[in-house]
């Protein structure tokens, strides 16, 4: 009967119009399963979900998870709400700790009323600028709790915290997943995070901008892969451990990737040499032996071949900004674009997949 529910109810994902959501929205209809998409439009965009809105499984709801709210009954919970690039959580670092914080609460609450599993979206900044590498579930990481950076780094920390505790003292069921650095189709140009940076500053053969001199380490996991674990994790049986690492263990400096995006996109652009901001962490890297145990999973996709795909779509997105400038359309700014009257203004002739949430005060 549980799982029968599960296939017939919807399952609400938070954060569902981001680049990571839309993608894992359109995995689940694809797969013939009802979606809640509950967003507040702060860094997510409506043309990400565009293409959903005509399928009658998916449902729309403009909503902040950080205010309280009630839904129907649900299959299940993806928490995928927050800012993930620093452009964006430092813009307004409070809410970005109330939207980890509160938001998670929120939703834990649901969860522990509908009785259905949920899953955390975290991250690899939980574990800091680590002093271990690679990282592995059990390090408690290094972390500065009053910097720029706090605000996601220890917002996150906070959320896992909550997690296992309604875990122990509820019985809610929760899957933890610490995701590590995610790219692909569907990011914003003004993304803010380096893949997207090196390839749009590439196709308009602008300077590649470094930090540092480029030695430090990341690990990029193509946005397909990372979606496939993210399901097998919320659909596996009870009883595996969380949290658990998700990532690609392909370890890359940022001066080869730079170079490899150059390469990739004939781009003339040279490179130049800031200072590194502060904390940021020098060596990233997963250590994802629990996921290959547990959910039998690897990461597929290779750099090279997930760059070329990631660059196929910014051409496209550049060329449809540089129509519209041609036309003499205005093209709205990439950060902090997605206003509530911008939103509302854009879904107010989608008809019924567009809904409404009334705020619930406890």
């Amino acid at each position: 009967m549980a799982a029968e529910i599960m296939q017939s109810s919807p399952m609400l994902v938070a954060g569902g119009a981001g680049f990571l959501g839309s993608h894992l929205c359109e995995r689940l209809i694809g797969q013939g399963r009802p979606v809640l998409c509950v967003d507040n439009f702060v860094t997510g965009e409506l043309h990400n979900i565009a293409r959903l809105m005509e399928d009658s499984r998916f449902r729309l709801q403009r909503h902040d998870v950080s205010d309280p709210f009630e839904v129907a009954a649900l299959g299940g919970i993806f928490n995928l709400a927050c800012p993930a690039s620093p452009v964006h959580y430092q813009a307004d670092p409070i809410r970005t700790t109330m939207t980890s914080v509160r938001g998670t609460y929120n939703l834990l609450e649901i969860a522990r009323s509908a009785g259905v599993r949920i899953l955390q979206a975290s991250t690899s900044e939980v574990y800091g600028d680590p002093a271990i590498h690679p990282q592995s579930e059990a390090y408690w990481g290094h972390v500065n709790p009053t910097g720029l950076r706090a605000c996601y780094d220890e917002g996150k920390r906070c959320a896992e915290s909550l997690c296992f505790d309604y875990q122990r003292k509820h019985d809610v069921e929760v899957r933890v997943a610490r995701i590590f650095n995610t790219y692909g189709p569907g990011m914003q140009i003004g993304d803010g995070r380096v893949v997207s940076n090196f390839i749009v500053q590439a196709l308009r053969n602008q300077p590649l901008t470094i930090y540092g001199n480029g030695d430090q380490t990341r690990s990029f996991c193509y946005v397909d892969d990372l979606v496939e674990a993210l399901l097998a994790f919320m659909d596996a049986p009870r009883g595996l451990r969380s949290p658990m690492n998700l990532g690609n263990p392909e370890e890359f400096t940022v001066l080869e990737l730079a170079e490899l995006v150059i390469e990739l996109t004939g781009s003339h652009s040279r490179m130049i040499f800031l200072p590194l901001p502060h904390d940021d962490p020098t060596q990233r890297c997963p250590n994802i032996e629990l996921a290959r145990q547990q959910l039998d999973w690897n990461p597929r996709v290779r750099l090279r071949e997930g760059l070329t795909r990631t660059i196929l779509y910014f051409e496209r997105m550049l060329e449809h900004q540089r129509s519209r400038v041609r036309k003499g359309i205005k093209v709205a700014p990439v950060q902090g674009s997605g206003t509530a009257g911008k939103v509302a203004a854009e879904t107010a002739g989608l008809g019924p997949g567009v809904l409404e949430i009334s705020h619930v005060r406890r």
